[in-house]
């Protein structure tokens, strides 16, 4: 099990660094954009992927 864990996150940092690597300036512009969010949208947001991700995981497993 914790192998799995391991491993997942090893991915999420892999996908996640991708886009500062190869798309900075772009990244930059995005990050300030998503800062400039309201509070309730960002929470809506992270309540959508949380879901989506416990979805996921509950058909994979």
């Amino acid at each position: 099990m914790s192998d799995a864990i391991w491993l997942a996150l090893a991915m999420v940092l892999i996908i996640e660094g991708i886009g500062p690597m190869l798309f900075p300036n772009k990244w930059q512009q995005y990050i300030q954009q998503l800062a400039a969010q309201p509070p309730s949208q960002l929470r809506t947001m992270g309540g959508i992927m949380v879901i989506i991700g416990a979805v996921t995981l509950f058909y994979l497993f």
